[in-house]
């Protein structure tokens, strides 16, 4: 019975942080060339300028390198906070799979890649990230913090929860959004990973939690997870 055991057990991400690195990575290369390779000072990232806006924090060097007007973001303006939720009923865990790859994923395993490659990019910008998974009940909560210590527990969360095989756990979404929403009291930018399979079905309900989300500004945005053969 222990052998069984052993041989249905999932082993997951073999390394989260890795694989989501190579996602953010990738698509940022995938979208352009950077124009700033080989350029280096102490500031948080570049924008593009807008017209209008004070030319005071204009790069005029890098202007020179790419005839394009960016303005330096400094490490004091990056503090945004932000709140990722995941559904981890048993529907999201559909279908079963033993190992996980970028090009073998069910639902959770790709919510749980996405949140872990939004973590990438909130920790290169010095921003703010909390968590909250939910199934049945409300199975965990860290509020936002910008540590590397709390980085690394929310990925062994994230790669914990992908490796968990829930039986028949079925949820309310708009319940658990409801107490996620009272737990966030600043403003923030969520993103909620959910199949949107319920135990019961109640339009009104989930978007009067959705609502309660966007209450005091929160920028809310939903992705709608599913599998392409069910």
């Amino acid at each position: 019975m222990n052998l069984q055991n052993e041989l249905n057990k999932t082993s997951g991400f073999k390394n989260l942080e890795l694989l989501a690195q190579q996602v953010v990575e990738g698509f940022i290369a995938g979208m352009h060339k950077s124009p700033f390779h080989g350029f280096s000072a102490e500031f948080a990232e570049h924008k593009i300028y807008n017209q209008g806006e004070s030319t005071r924090h204009i790069d005029w060097k890098l202007f020179a390198k790419t005839d394009k007007l960016y303005t330096k973001r400094y490490d004091e303006e990056t503090n945004l906070r932000c709140h990722i939720i995941v559904d981890s009923s048993s529907s999201m865990h559909y279908p079963e799979k033993k190992e996980f790859s970028i090009d073998n994923l069910n639902k959770i395993s790709f919510s749980v890649l996405a949140a872990a490659s939004l973590m990438n990019i909130l920790k290169k910008q010095r921003d703010a990230v909390g968590l909250s998974i939910y199934s049945d009940q409300y199975d965990y909560y860290a509020p936002e913090k910008g540590s590397n210590r709390h980085h690394n527990m929310l990925l062994d969360q994230l790669s914990e929860t992908v490796i968990q095989r829930p039986l028949n756990k079925t949820t309310e979404t708009y319940k658990y959004l409801h107490q996620i929403a009272e737990k966030i009291h600043r403003r923030s930018m969520i993103f909620l990973f959910t199949d949107m399979l319920q135990t019961k079905v109640d339009k009104v309900k989930l978007f009067d939690a959705l609502r309660h989300l966007k209450y005091n500004n929160h920028e809310v945005i939903l992705f709608h997870v599913y599998d392409k053969e069910k």
